[in-house]
């Protein structure tokens, strides 16, 4: 694999894609960004992708593209396109890969910082946190279903398989 395609919202940020743009680069990826503002525009920019020769898809963070993950998982399957995403839903939902922060621990975090406002505490001073951890999900059916036989040495990392 040789050529990298990221699939984005046209209105999500910038700086993400140029992060992931420099990422790919330094590993030796060619890149080609797909922007999409509309569901209509999801099934042109996948066959554009598998037409232009992309061997995998990163699924940039979105709130539109997570609202219409079912439609972008089930393209990846039809176009045959490995594709991460960097939540689990996504896999959860029949998506190859994701690694991102976990939902649980930053709803649990939040349940934290509700509880120290409830007894007194002002939001104003409470730090701003960034996510602590992490987690890697894989779905092996998906990886089955694209002929992808995958690395012992990523499937001991994962800190969930689904089967």
């Amino acid at each position: 694999m040789s050529r990298l395609a990221f699939l984005r919202h046209a209105d999500s940020s910038r700086s993400t894609l140029a992060e992931a743009e420099s990422a790919a680069r330094n590993l030796g990826f060619a890149t080609q960004t797909f922007n999409v503002q509309h569901e209509s525009e999801l099934p042109d920019a996948f066959e554009a992708a598998r037409r232009e020769n992309s061997g995998a898809m990163l699924v940039l963070p979105s709130p539109f593209l997570g609202a219409v993950r079912e439609r972008v998982i089930a393209l990846a399957a039809r176009h045959r396109m490995p594709a991460s995403y960097e939540l689990r839903l996504y896999v959860e939902d029949g998506g190859l890969i994701s690694y991102g922060p976990s939902l649980a621990d930053l709803y649990g975090r939040s349940a934290t910082f509700i509880d120290r406002i409830f007894k007194g505490a002002n939001p104003a001073d409470m730090p701003i946190e960034r996510p602590a951890r992490f987690e890697l999900v894989i779905n092996l059916k998906a990886a089955e279903a694209l002929g992808l036989a995958l690395p012992q040495s990523l499937l001991s990392r994962a800190d969930e398989l689904i089967r």
